[in-house]
């Protein structure tokens, strides 16, 4: 793997200046883990949009080399940075890489992954690979990010993507839906432990969204139609929708949120 390889896809000199306008991010950096593909592009792109220079992180640095040259295209700021966000030393490389850019304010993981099974025969592999990214790797970022805030005297937002199965569970996800209850519980507990720093830590949980992640497992009609049957409005939510949850959590008309779950889910866990 190429470590810590970085892609430039605009001037790091050409920072927006800090705009007064509380849903803009510009003047900010964003980093964003899972930046790849899925849910962690759509939110790059939407940061970018706001006016953040984003740092996309992932492991697949082809797709987040695309990403970061996509987002420049647009008239955005992004940089692509490899690594694996399981791995504390190149966690600290990407965080120490976000600061270069300027004004790490905002921080996303979005990285995940899942693979269902039946919980009497679940192989032990798959639930510690499952509860390395989801949870080992979404601490990693937390802490190195809030250490990075608290040591600047600086206020931020952290967002976490949780699921619907953050909440509530469901057959054969044993693995996925404890790897989400954690993470909720560790966005609950760093909010409070950070809030006098001014660092809020909040999570978006969306029901199933249409992404590499979840495109054969919708592709099976009887699994789709159960899907739809629990969705009181009977429609997935899209990347689009969860990347502006992530975006109003990020910036300062969110400032007095911290601690909470955003659930873009469609009604699911309303019933």
């Amino acid at each position: 793997m190429n470590e810590g390889r970085r892609s430039l896809a605009s001037p790091a000199s050409a920072v927006a200046p800090v705009s007064t306008d509380r849903w803009s991010l510009a003047g900010r950096v964003a980093l964003v883990t899972g930046a790849g593909r899925g849910i962690g592009l759509g939110c790059a792109r939407t940061l970018a949009e706001a006016g953040a220079t984003v740092l996309l992180v992932a492991r697949s640095g082809g797709e987040i080399d695309a990403a970061a040259a996509a987002i420049a295209a647009d008239g955005g700021r992004a940089r692509a940075h490899v690594a694996d966000v399981t791995d504390p030393a190149q966690v600290e490389q990407a965080v120490a890489a976000a600061r270069a850019l300027g004004d790490l304010r905002v921080c996303v993981n979005a990285a995940g992954t899942n693979r269902p099974g039946a919980a009497h025969d679940y192989p032990l592999e798959d639930w510690d690979a499952l509860f390395a990214v989801n949870v080992r790797a979404t601490f990693l970022v937390c802490r190195a990010v809030g250490a990075a805030l608290l040591g600047a005297g600086s206020p931020g937002s952290i967002v976490n993507l949780s699921s619907q199965m953050g909440s509530v569970g469901y057959p054969g996800r044993a693995a996925y839906c404890a790897t989400k209850h954690a993470v909720e519980g560790l966005t609950k507990a760093l909010a409070v432990e950070w809030a006098r720093a001014r660092v809020r830590v909040n999570a978006v949980a969306p029901t199933f969204v249409a992404t590499p992640l979840t495109e054969r497992m919708l592709a099976e009609p009887a699994f789709r139609a159960e899907v739809e049957r629990r969705l009181p409005g009977g429609e997935l939510a899209t990347v689009e929708q969860v990347a502006d949850a992530v975006r109003y959590l990020a910036c300062d008309a969110a400032g007095s949120v911290t601690g909470s779950v955003l659930r873009v889910d469609g009604g699911w866990t309303a019933w």
